[in-house]
């Protein structure tokens, strides 16, 4: 049963008791002369009837005028619907929305903690991804290769106009090779000649045949097995000593080559000449539409996959994450006390503005709405009051008319 429905029984139960309270008490009032102890029923009817009537008078004017009459101080809630939303949204903001008391209730709930544990389970993680991605194709769809346009020509392009690209690649270039880390690159680089240089010998000594062609075979092995030797003893001689003049020359050459991009003009204007080529490219209706067209396919074909890749690695990446912050006690701590932190900064920042649109909704509704919605959530309640009032009127009826039969 629906709760408009419980409402108007609980309300035709509630007007049935004082039925029956009036009809009991003309009954007895007109026998009490020839039945005396019907001034007993009579005193308990008549109190009853008197707490029903002023206890229904009391519930219908919180939410109308009783019988239509406008009686001063009723149809209670409709008249203070404002200050009622005001009071309301006062109420939620200094006592539920207090910094304290959201950390307090984060804290006992170890939010961070229980989010984590669920979103490591791979069911779930598994089910946040595919959610998330589903959400891609209709946004894609919606926004447009136009949109798209419109995005670029005024928040990348403008900035990618401005870009010293030059300078910018020198400026990651040292930051890559600070403290030597270009050196490995250097390993790479020298391991990958070696390899080359043992599996190719018949190769080198082909070359070098054809290049020597009137000295013997014998010769030309001989000189080859020689050279490649003396190149593999250079490589792994610059492998173990760190201050290799070979790993030197190659850090002065590094470290020049920074310089070249950030200072060298020539090197800026090569900079600003492929950006130039970059950006008219982009603006290229065609390449806009098909780089769109492309993307929206690709990615509405893989998510509608059982197999998605997309899913698998947002939900891979979703998994990964909440282990290793799991397993790391002193990151989880930091993690929780950075999100209490933000919490409480939000309701600080934000909890009038909670209170005020909690009031401008109630404001906003209509008065007989508002009455109607309060009555259908505690109608029932209120209906028990009015029940109770008869009983209890009626009761303390009896009581006293005892007291009045015990007087002098």
């Amino acid at each position: 049963m629906s709760s408009a429905a419980e409402v108007v029984r609980m309300k035709r139960l509630a007007l049935a008791l004082l039925l029956v309270m009036l009809t009991t008490f003309a009954v007895s009032a007109t026998w009490q002369e020839a039945y005396p102890w019907l001034r007993w029923v009579r005193a308990f009817a008549e109190a009853g009837s008197v707490g029903a009537i002023a206890d229904w008078f009391a519930v219908t004017a919180l939410f109308r005028h009783p019988l239509g009459l406008p009686i001063p101080h009723t149809a209670i809630i409709p008249r203070n619907k404002d200050e009622i939303g005001t009071a309301l949204g006062k109420f939620v903001e200094e006592n539920f929305l207090t910094p304290e008391n959201v950390a307090r209730r984060l804290r006992e709930a170890d939010a961070v903690g229980q989010a984590l544990n669920w979103l490591y389970r791979p069911e779930n993680s598994q089910r946040c991804a595919r959610a998330t991605c589903e959400l891609l194709p209709g946004l894609l769809e919606r926004l447009g290769d136009e949109d798209l346009r419109r995005f670029l020509d005024r928040a990348v392009v403008p900035q990618l106009e401005r870009l010293d690209v030059a300078a910018l690649a020198g400026e990651v270039l040292e930051i890559l090779t600070h403290e030597g880390r270009h050196q490995a690159l250097l390993d790479q680089g020298l391991g990958a000649l070696d390899d080359w240089l043992q599996e190719h010998r018949d190769l080198i000594r082909q070359k070098f045949g054809e290049a020597s062609a009137y000295t013997p075979g014998i010769f030309d092995r001989y000189v080859v097995n020689r050279f490649v030797d003396g190149i593999t003893s250079l490589i792994h001689d610059i492998a173990v000593d760190p201050e290799h003049e070979v790993r030197q020359r190659f850090d002065a050459a590094t470290q020049e080559f920074v310089r070249q991009l950030k200072e060298s003009p020539e090197y800026a204007q090569t900079g600003r000449e492929w950006m130039a080529g970059l950006l008219a490219h982009l603006r290229s209706e065609a390449y806009y539409r098909s780089v769109w067209d492309d993307l929206v396919t690709r990615v509405s074909r893989d998510i509608a996959q059982p197999d998605s890749v997309l899913v698998t690695t947002l939900a891979d990446l979703l998994t990964s994450t909440t282990r290793t912050v799991l397993e790391d006690p002193a990151l989880l701590a930091r993690l929780d006390a950075w999100i209490l932190e933000g919490v409480e900064g939000l309701v600080v920042r934000h909890r009038q503005e909670i209170s005020r649109l909690i009031a401008e909704v109630v404001a906003s509704w209509d008065a007989k709405e508002v009455a109607a919605k309060v009555e259908t959530e505690i109608g029932r309640d209120l209906q028990y009051i009015r029940i109770n009032g008869t009983l209890v009127g009626g009761t303390v009826g009896v009581l006293l008319h005892a007291l009045g039969r015990l007087a002098p």
